[in-house]
């Protein structure tokens, strides 16, 4: 039986938010500092279910860490490439979280060892095919243990850098684990991407915090990429995750479709993640929107149907899909195949879901059509253990329909008091 919630009525939201750390920031910033030789601190760390996977997977790993400040600060105590010289045979169990399994495949193929990595059943219906076989081009021996191109696989080592191709159109995360690991392998190793590249601004947030790290990638226009091999990362001994902006479209898109004004602090124009580029589309399509050094207000103005290639920021779009609800006409939602790779196919469910407040859909194998419903119906929303459809959806609230949410208890995955911030800033009718 699921656990629901029943959402009331918002008349209008106004108020200010203090954003979680990235996830995306927060996990690649944990492996980075288990690399290094050295302690890092991290701070403004996001507790949530896939960080606490990446720090239980560390740990098995061999590395020490320290936790405080309820779990939002950590101190790592990092042992280079040590951590990869495993005495014992393991199995690392990391849930459904993709910026654990990914990075981790590529790190733990660079020695020999005999290390298991599986997932939970969403996992293992996630193809890894491609990552698998680049990596088989440059010596990893990686084996399938259930069913092939999906989890469960068995690490033995082998990765030793040299010339590969990437399949670029599945998941940038496959990327972002060759990128992660490359510097540490014997030889140099050379990234030939097959195919347009996805979600290009989170390989420019690997680039840039492998910087931080020490580590310098050449990158030819996303077409191929060089990275030195025999290299060690060094630790910045601080640093500070700034705040999740896919979380603060949530925020910022229930002030463009029904405000007041929202603020969402740790994030502004100067955010290293590609998201940021969420309210530069609401400030498109009629929201106003201001930009300071480290946050985002938005207030309500008049929104707009729109037609947009969204592949560059593919989890920031499932809230897109909420706008165009409100807007005045027909929206597109473009070139978002891989969200059918994610934590369950969003493509298939969003249409589905969508569906049952009044809204025309059409589903495509790489688009969604929207028209937005004459009058919203209530509906009970089936989240399936996704995260992002539990916050996306929480935006029909502003419609007067009366929305239930099943599983809400699955945003734990990265934002697990997020129903408790929407409602800190909603003003409900009496």
């Amino acid at each position: 039986m699921y656990n629901s919630l029943v959402l009331k009525p918002i008349q209008y939201v106004n108020g200010s938010v203090y954003l979680p750390g990235s996830k995306s920031v927060s996990n690649r910033v944990l492996l980075l500092s288990a690399l290094c030789y050295g302690t890092t601190k991290i701070t403004n760390l996001l507790n949530c279910d896939d960080t606490k996977y990446m720090l239980n997977a560390l740990q098995l790993l061999g590395i020490k860490y320290d936790l405080f400040n309820q779990n939002r600060s950590c101190v790592i105590y990092g042992k280079g490439i040590s951590i990869l010289e495993q005495k014992k045979e393991l199995t690392v169990f990391v849930g459904n979280a993709g910026t654990v399994f990914r990075p981790l495949t590529a790190i733990l193929s660079l020695r020999e060892n005999n290390i298991i990595l599986t997932g939970d059943n969403r996992m293992k219906e996630r193809p890894i095919e491609h990552l698998v076989d680049s990596l088989r081009q440059s010596g990893a021996k990686i084996k399938y243990i259930n069913k092939k191109s999906y989890p469960p696989i068995l690490l033995q080592g082998g990765f030793i850098g040299g010339t590969m191709e990437l399949n670029g159109n599945i998941s940038s995360q496959f990327l972002t684990a060759i990128l992660m690991a490359a510097p540490l392998a014997m030889n140099d190793t050379i990234i030939n991407i097959v195919g347009d590249l996805v979600s290009k601004p989170y390989i420019d947030l690997t680039i840039n915090l492998m910087k931080v790290f020490g580590i310098t990638i050449k990158n030819n226009s996303y077409k191929s990429f060089f990275i030195q091999g025999n290299q060690i990362y060094c630790t910045p001994e601080k640093y500070l995750v700034e705040g999740d902006a896919t979380s603060a479209s949530y925020f910022l898109a229930a002030a463009a479709i029904k405000g007041g004004s929202v603020t969402v602090h740790g994030i502004g124009e100067n955010s290293i993640q590609g998201d940021i580029y969420f309210p530069k589309i609401l400030k498109q399509i009629g929201a106003n929107i201001i930009f300071g050094s480290n946050y985002v207000t938005c207030s309500r103005n008049y929104l707009d149907g729109f037609d947009l290639d969204l592949n560059n920021i593919p989890d920031a779009a499932m809230t897109l899909a909420m706008v165009a609800l409100f807007s005045i006409e027909k929206s597109y939602l473009r070139n978002i195949y891989n969200w059918r790779v994610k934590e369950t196919d969003r493509l298939s469910a969003m249409s589905t879901e969508l569906k049952k407040i009044g809204a025309k859909v059409e589903e495509g194998s790489d688009y969604l059509s929207i028209i937005p419903p004459k009058k919203f119906s209530n509906a009970t929303i089936h989240t399936y253990n996704d995260h992002r459809i539990a916050m996306c959806f929480s935006l029909l609230s502003l419609s007067n329909a009366i929305i239930t949410i099943l599983n809400p208890n699955c945003t734990k995955k990265t934002f697990p008091n997020y129903f408790e911030q929407l409602s800190k800033i909603s003003q409900y009718y009496s």
